[in-house]
C-alpha cells in the first residue's frame, strides 16, 4: 500500500467499494453447491434463475425451480453454474463456465455489494450506480499509480494507468473506447479518466500565469463544465446525457508530463435547441442562465424570471430533481475564467445563447389574404437585435422578405408565417451549433501549450445507443454511429485477435461471434440506402414524408433483412414508419420532418446582417459562411445533418 499524504488522508476509505471483504468471502465459499445438479434456466422476470436438475429425458431436462415448481426445459436452455470459489470474480474470463447467466449473475452480485467495476478479459465493465461512491479520490488514484492490473481491483483507473504505462514503455499512442447505451455512465467515466491523466501527468512547476489562469491540468478538467453546459441535456433515461460525441487527446511530453490536449466533437443534436419531448429538457446552459445566480447576466441578456416566456426551451421539463442550476452556472462561469475566456467573450457567449431563447418568442401574422407574413409586435425582436448588435427593423424585413439569388440577379421573396417560423428555427439551431463549435475551438486554443508533444492517449466518449418511445432522425444518426463503432470493435478485438493466434501457430478453432453488422451498416449508408434516399428526396421540391417512406419501402422491405415493418406503438405514442434490427435491439423510426431537418437552410440575408453586426463573437462564428455572396449556404444539405 503506498504512503498516503496528509491531504489525501481526509478522503473516505475506498476499500469497501473495491474489494470483497474477508467475511463476505467466507459466506460465499460456504454456499451449497452440487456441480452435477446446479443449473441456470431462463426466467421472464429475472432473466435467469438457479435451479436443480431433477432428471433428463433425451433433449428435455426437468428442473426444480426456487419456489419448488418442476419445469421442463430444452437442453440448450440449461446452463452450468460456477463453483463458489468464483463468486463475485474480478475477471469473468477466469470463470469455469462462461454462459450468459453466469456473466449476468457475477455482475449483479458485485453490483449489489457496491463493486461497480468488473473485468471481462481485456475490457472493464462498469455498471452505473446513479450515486457517488468514494472511488475517484486522490487517495484512490494513488492506489492504482504504477500498479499491474492483477495487483489491484478492477477500476477505470487501472485501465487508464495501463494505457499511460504502455505509452511510456512502448513509445506508442494509446486509445480508450468508452461505450455503452444512453445513461450507462460513459461521460462520468470519461471525466474520471481525464482527471486521472491530469493528476499523473501534472507538472510540479507553477508560474504566475498558471496561478492566475489555472494550471494546464486544471484547464483540461475544466473543459467539462463548459462542454456539458452547452452540449448535455436531460433525456427520458438520463439527467445529464451528452448530446454529442467527443474524442479527447491528452498529449504528454517526453518525460510523461502533461503537454496539452485537444477535443474533436461529433453530431451535436441541434434539433433539441428548438424542441423537446415532454419528459426531456434542452441544453443545461439555458436553465443555468435563468437561475440568475451569476450577477448581472440576466440583466444584460434581458431575460425575465419566467422560463415559460421562452417557448423554445420550455416544451418539456424545466428543472431536474437534485440538480441546482444556479450552483451549476457558477461552476460554468468559473470554468470560462480558468480556460482564459475574456470578459467580453464570455458576455457575448451568454448574449448569443439568450438571443436563441428570445428568437423563439418572435411573433408573425398573415397579412390579409396575401401569402405574406408581417411582424406581430417587435418586442422580442428588439431584444434579439440589441444582444446581437443589429438593426431590429432590418432583421424583421430580412426574415419576412429575404433577398434570394435567381440566376445573376437578386429578387425579394415574400414568405408566409410558416416559412418565417421555420427559418427562425433553422437560424437558432445554426447559431447554437456554431457557438458550440467556437467553444470547442477556444478550449483547444487554451489547451495548446506549445510544449513538445511526444505521444497522446485518446479517449472516445460517443453518444450511447438509444431506443425511446419516439425515435427520430437524431436517434438514427446516433445508433448508426454506434453500429459502425461496434463493427470496428468486433473486427479488431475478435477477428484480428484470432488471426494473430493462427500466425503464432496456436491451435485454435476459429469462432464466429455472429456479430457481423455489415448488413445493417450498408442498409443505412450504401448507395440507395436510407441516407442516400433521404439526400435524393431532399433535392426534389415536391417530395414529402410519404414519398420518402414509399421509396424506402419499395427499395428495402423484404430485400434488406435488417429493414422491417414497425411494431404497433404503445398507447398515446406516435407510430413508426419503419424499423431497423440493430445489434443492440430493433428500433422503430418515425420520419416526420426528416427532409426539412436534412436541408436546414439558413436565411442568407439574415446571415449577411449578422456578419455586419457589432457582436464580435457573432461575426466570428459566421466568418466561414458565404452569406449572400453566392454558393450554397454552409449549413444547407449534407448527409446526416442534425
Amino acid at each position: 500500500m503506498p504512503k498516503v499524504e496528509k491531504s489525501a488522508g481526509e478522503d473516505p476509505d475506498p476499500t469497501p467499494y473495491l474489494y470483497v471483504s474477508l467475511e463476505q468471502k467466507r459466506i460465499d465459499q460456504t454456499k451449497p453447491y452440487d456441480a452435477k445438479k446446479a443449473c441456470w434456466v431462463p426466467d421472464e422476470q429475472e432473466g435467469f434463475v438457479q435451479g436443480e436438475i431433477k432428471g433428463t429425458k433425451g433433449d428435455i431436462v426437468s428442473v426444480t425451480l426456487p419456489g419448488g415448481e418442476v419445469k421442463d426445459f430444452k437442453k440448450e436452455q440449461v446452463g452450468q453454474v460456477n463453483p463458489p470459489k468464483y463468486e463475485k470474480a474480478e475477471d469473468m474470463s477466469n470463470l469455469t463456465y462462461l454462459n450468459d447467466a453466469s456473466v449476468l449473475y457475477n455482475l449483479k452480485q458485485r453490483y449489489y455489494h457496491k463493486l461497480i467495476y468488473t473485468y471481462s478479459g481485456l475490457f472493464c465493465v462498469a455498471i452505473n450506480p446513479y450515486k457517488r461512491y468514494p472511488v475517484y479520490t486522490l487517495r484512490c488514484a494513488k492506489l492504482y499509480r504504477g500498479k499491474r492490473r492483477n495487483e489491484v481491483p478492477p477500476h477505470v483507473f487501472a485501465v487508464s494507468d495501463g494505457a499511460y504505462v504502455n505509452m511510456l514503455t512502448n513509445k506508442e499512442n494509446q486509445s480508450m473506447l468508452i461505450t455503452g447505451e444512453s445513461g450507462a455512465g460513459k461521460t462520468e467515466n470519461t471525466k474520471k479518466v481525464i482527471a486521472y491523466f491530469a493528476t499523473v501527468g501534472a507538472s510540479t512547476k507553477k508560474d504566475e500565469a498558471s496561478e492566475k489562469k489555472g494550471s494546464l491540468e486544471d484547464q483540461v478538467v475544466q473543459t467539462n463544465p463548459v462542454l456539458e453546459a452547452f452540449g448535455n441535456a436531460k433525456t427520458v433515461r438520463n439527467d445529464n446525457s451528452s448530446r454529442f460525441g467527443k474524442f479527447i487527446r491528452i498529449h504528454f511530453g517526453p518525460s510523461g508530463k502533461l503537454a496539452g490536449a485537444d477535443i474533436e466533437t461529433y453530431l451535436l443534436e441541434k434539433a433539441r435547441v428548438i424542441s423537446q419531448q415532454a419528459l426531456e429538457r434542452s441544453y443545461h446552459i439555458f436553465y443555468q442562465m435563468m437561475s440568475g445566480s451569476v450577477k448581472g447576466v440576466k440583466e444584460f441578456c434581458h431575460l425575465s424570471n419566467n422560463i415559460n416566456d421562452y417557448h423554445f426551451v420550455s416544451q418539456g421539463k424545466t428543472s431536474i430533481p437534485g440538480v441546482d442550476d444556479g450552483e451549476e452556472f457558477h461552476i460554468t462561469d468559473q470554468a470560462f475564467d480558468i480556460l482564459g475566456f475574456t470578459k467580453e467573450e464570455k458576455e457575448n457567449v451568454y448574449k448569443i445563447t439568450a438571443s436563441v431563447m428570445h428568437m423563439g418568442g418572435m411573433k408573425f401574422k398573415q397579412r390579409g389574404r396575401e401569402e405574406q407574413a408581417e411582424p406581430d409586435g417587435t418586442e422580442e425582436g428588439d431584444r434579439v437585435s440589441k444582444l446581437l448588435g443589429v438593426d431590429s427593423q432590418q432583421l424583421y424585413t430580412n426574415l419576412v422578405k429575404p433577398r434570394i439569388k435567381v440566376g445573376n440577379e437578386f429578387v425579394t421573396q415574400g414568405r408566409n408565417v410558416n416559412q418565417v417560423n421555420y427559418s427562425i428555427g433553422a437560424m437558432c439551431k445554426g447559431v447554437f451549433d456554431r457557438l458550440f463549435k467556437f467553444l470547442v475551438k477556444k478550449c483547444n486554443e487554451t489547451l495548446d501549450t506549445q510544449q513538445k508533444r511526444q505521444h497522446f492517449i485518446g479517449v472516445l466518449d460517443i453518444a450511447g445507443f438509444e431506443i425511446f418511445d419516439f425515435n427520430g432522425f437524431e436517434q438514427l444518426c446516433i445508433n448508426f454511429t454506434n453500429e459502425k463503432l461496434q463493427q470496428f470493435f468486433n473486427h479488431h478485438m475478435f477477428v484480428l485477435e484470432q488471426e494473430e493466434y493462427k500466425k503464432e501457430g496456436i491451435v485454435w478453432a476459429f469462432i464466429d461471434f455472429g456479430m457481423d453488422l455489415l448488413a445493417c451498416i450498408e442498409l443505412i449508408e450504401k448507395p440507395m440506402g436510407i441516407l442516400s434516399i433521404l439526400e435524393e428526396e431532399s433535392m426534389f421540391p415536391k417530395a414529402t414524408d410519404q414519398t420518402f417512406v414509399d421509396k424506402l419501402m419499395a427499395q428495402h422491405l423484404g430485400k434488406s433483412p435488417p429493414f422491417q415493418k414497425p411494431k404497433p406503438p404503445k398507447p398515446g405514442c406516435q407510430a413508426g414508419h419503419f424499423a431497423i434490427a440493430h445489434y443492440a435491439g430493433t428500433v422503430s423510426y418515425n420520419i416526420t420532418g426528416w427532409l426539412e431537418k436534412n436541408k436546414d437552410p439558413l436565411n442568407d440575408t439574415v446571415v449577411d446582417q449578422f456578419k455586419k453586426g457589432s457582436n464580435k463573437l457573432l461575426v466570428e462564428i459566421f466568418a466561414d459562411h458565404p452569406g449572400q455572396s453566392g454558393g450554397a449556404p454552409a449549413d444547407a444539405g449534407g448527409k446526416g445533418k442534425l
